[in-house]
Parts: C-alpha cells; sequence; structure tokens
C-alpha cells in the first residue's frame, strides 16, 4: 500500500517513515508538513492510506482531509496525533478520516491499524468510538429536537425512554418524576404528535433515531 506521512514535526516524520518502510506490505510514497503540500501531494501521488497530524502550521488536518477527499474520495486518512479531546477528534471524524490514533501507541499496533483501515474497517480505540456514538446519539435527539419543536426536553427524555420498553414506573425512577407525571408527560406527547399509544410513540422515536 502506498502512504503519505503528514505532520510538520521532521524527526517524528522521519521516524514513523522508518517504521513503516520496514513493513513488506507498505512503501513511503512521500512526506508532507503542511496543508499545502499535503492536498499537493495527495493529488499527485494518490496514496492508499495518509498518516495525518491534527496540528499544522497553516491548518489543521481536519482542513487537509476534506481537501484531500473532495479530490481523491478513495483514499484512506488516519489521524495521529498527541491529544484525543472531544473537539479534535469529532473534527476529524467529521472530515471524513478513518481512524483517530495517538503517538503514544506502539509501533506494531500502528501498523495493525493501518492494514485494518486498508481493508474497509476503521481505527478509534473503544473509548474513543464511545464518545463518537455519545455525540451522535446527542446530535439526533438534538435534530429530533428540531423536528418536532412543540416536545419540551422532558418530554423527549421520557419518549426516548418510552422507546426502550421502559414503564412509567421505570422511567420515573430514571427520571426523578412522579409516576402520575410520567402519564402526564406521555398523554402531552401522544396529544401533541397526534399518535394513538405508545406503541405509536415507539415507532416515532425510532424512525428518527432516537434509539436503535
Amino acid at each position: 500500500m502506498k502512504m503519505l506521512i503528514v505532520d510538520d514535526h521532521v524527526l517524528f516524520r522521519e521516524g514513523l517513515a522508518s517504521i513503516i518502510r520496514a513493513e513488506p506490505d507498505m512503501e513511503i510514497a512521500g512526506l508532507a508538513g503542511t496543508v499545502r503540500d499535503a492536498v499537493e501531494m495527495a493529488g499527485r501521488i494518490k496514496p492508499d492510506i495518509i498518516l495525518m497530524d491534527f496540528t499544522l502550521p497553516d491548518g489543521t488536518g481536519a482542513d487537509a482531509t476534506r481537501l484531500i477527499l473532495g479530490a481523491h474520495s478513495i483514499c484512506n486518512i488516519i489521524f495521529l496525533t498527541m491529544t484525543d479531546e472531544d473537539e479534535n477528534l469529532f473534527d476529524a471524524i467529521r472530515s471524513g478520516a478513518k481512524g483517530y490514533l495517538l503517538k503514544d501507541m506502539h509501533p506494531s499496533k500502528l501498523v495493525s491499524a493501518i492494514r485494518s483501515v486498508y481493508k474497509g474497517e476503521s481505527a478509534l480505540s473503544r473509548a474513543m468510538t464511545l464518545r463518537v456514538m455519545k455525540e451522535l446519539s446527542q446530535t439526533k435527539k438534538a435534530d429530533m429536537a428540531q423536528a418536532s419543536p412543540t416536545l419540551t426536553r422532558r418530554e423527549l427524555d421520557v419518549l426516548q425512554s418510552i422507546a426502550t420498553g421502559k414503564t412509567n414506573q421505570e422511567i420515573g425512577k430514571e427520571l426523578f418524576l412522579s409516576e402520575n407525571t410520567v402519564k402526564f408527560h406521555v398523554h402531552s406527547i401522544l396529544e401533541k404528535l397526534r399518535l394513538k399509544d405508545r406503541r405509536e410513540a415507539v415507532t416515532f422515536a425510532r424512525e428518527r433515531g432516537l434509539v436503535k
């Protein structure tokens, strides 16, 4: 597989290249240290895999990823960076990256992750995967609120619990509400959304991505 390494630290870039060159199925096709160079080289050499740093002198790795994938969509981009901050992680994933790894990982695990991405899989740690799933869930819930502005936040919470099959009593315990208050919210939800019963409420919630 043909690879491009993008990192503004020359020493790290060269060290990473040495690790990759030791693998019989991997070839270093280019090294870049800026967004501009990364985009230019990706368009010219069309790599299979790009190892991308997040922080670059003239922008971010996410900026580079969007530009590269806009012109070369079959390329697989893996972020290899120092920080696992949510903002960077989510920006990287939204840009189209297939992986997000930390620079302190063992070389053998990095090589394994690269091969996995080349085969069509993603490369995220379990903790990062859970954080991405949580973010997606919250985004779907926000979209739901926007699509159904008549529902209050508390009613959305109750609707989501209904969709998971919980009883009024269970919902009350989970949301710290009395059972009568839950009944009131259920009645209000059905009335506002013009649904007949809880079964229709479950279907409604699932169609809008509130639950799997």
